[in-house]
């Protein structure tokens, strides 16, 4: 492990003057001194956006340099989650660092590898492994609050909404647990694996299935509202903004009426892996399997711009202050003028990058599958 220790007095002071924290539904903001990124793609859904981020502006980012790093010794496929100053990923085990320096603050052995990103919710750290459970954590601690058995292994990341925890699994099932005792409230059966992450958003959990459904579900009673046959197995997690679900799969990247379940348009192009879209400012972005990553036009689906990289995009981008970040298969991180696709900076680590990166209070944290956890940050911060 190489820590590296600063003083960041000062950016807390900008950070307390200018920033608010997302911890509402689909970024309603309060303020605080920090901004949270407390989930998979930030927020209830999955908009992958902080609206909220001032410092690495499209102008900063070119100086990004690492900031520290931490050797799990397994891939770090996770997506970080970063709640008041700690940041939360799975690996070979759960783990809690600090933000600043990089110290390790608590390990949670799950006895398996963690591919679900961590949610952090009310001092709670609710991540799953593929020892087929869910887990709750105490934040502070790593403590062992309660855990959840399903049939098979969990992908999915979990989301929490109103006291209740919303996760997929391979036993072709979707899950809504007390989020405070992890009793079971009720389960949708599926015709397949459930790899997507849910997304949610007035009442609704949006999901897919690998059964090639995306299914919208009321998120009380597990009712099914509405389902869509895409025909193809979906990894991709939905996103939810002004009232439309975006999705991406093989068969290219949608968008649904978010009541009804109608599809308003459909771009065949755009052939979509693990890569789950972005929403942010009239744009949907998101990673392809042609190695390219995308903006497309919320209205009608039509290619803004594309950027090439070296490989698949199977990261799920994240987009801050009119940069959009995203890993590759090609072992990079990059970060793009969200407007225009032009590159600004890239970063190589040892292995493929399939984690999203977080991009909260001038920095930016990534997983690697050269088992590393990675923070940048700009010099002297």
């Amino acid at each position: 492990m190489k820590i590296k220790a600063i003083c960041c007095l000062s950016l807390m002071m900008i950070i307390g003057s200018l920033a608010v924290a997302q911890d509402g539904p689909c970024g309603a903001v309060s303020a605080t001194a920090l901004v949270n990124w407390p989930k998979f793609h930030s927020d209830l859904c999955n908009t992958g956006y902080n609206p909220n981020e001032f410092i690495l502006s499209p102008t900063m980012v070119a100086k990004l340099v690492p900031d520290w790093t931490y050797s799990t010794g397994n891939n770090v496929s996770s997506s970080p989650a970063v709640v008041n100053g700690v940041v939360y990923v799975g690996s070979d085990a759960v783990y809690a660092f600090n933000a600043s320096t990089g110290a390790l603050l608590w390990k949670y052995n799950t006895g398996s590898f963690v591919p679900s990103s961590p949610a952090v919710v009310n001092g709670v750290v609710y991540v799953a492994s593929q020892a087929h459970t869910l887990y709750a954590l105490g934040a502070n601690t790593g403590a062992l609050l309660w855990s959840f058995s399903t049939g098979d292994e969990i992908y999915s990341s979990p989301a929490v909404a109103n006291g209740v925890v919303y996760i997929g699994s391979n036993d072709d099932r979707v899950y809504a647990l007390n989020a405070h005792t992890g009793t079971l409230l009720w389960q949708y059966a599926t015709y397949s694996g459930v790899s997507s992450s849910p997304a949610v958003s007035n009442g609704v959990v949006y999901i897919g299935s690998n059964d090639g459904f995306l299914y919208a579900l009321d998120a009380t009673s597990g009712t099914l509202r509405w389902r869509y046959a895409i025909g193809y197995d979906i990894i991709s997690s939905p996103a939810v903004v002004g009232g439309v679900v975006y999705l991406g799969d093989p068969a290219g990247v949608h968008a649904f009426d978010a009541s009804t379940g109608a599809p308003l348009w459909w771009n065949q192009s755009v052939n979509v892996g693990y890569s789950s879209p972005a929403v942010a400012n009239g744009a949907v972005y998101i990673g392809s399997q042609d190695y390219n990553l995308y903006a497309l036009d919320v209205g009608t689906g039509s290619v803004l711009w594309s950027s090439r990289m070296g490989s698949w995009v199977m990261s799920s981008p994240a987009v801050a202050d009119g940069v959009v970040y995203v890993g590759s298969s090609d072992h990079s991180v990059y970060a793009l003028d969200a407007s225009t696709g032009v590159l600004i900076w890239k970063y190589e680590t040892g292995s493929d990058v399939f984690s999203s990166p977080a991009v909260v209070n001038g920095r930016v944290y990534v997983g690697s599958d050269d088992g590393n956890l990675y923070a940048f940050h700009l010099p002297n911060q």
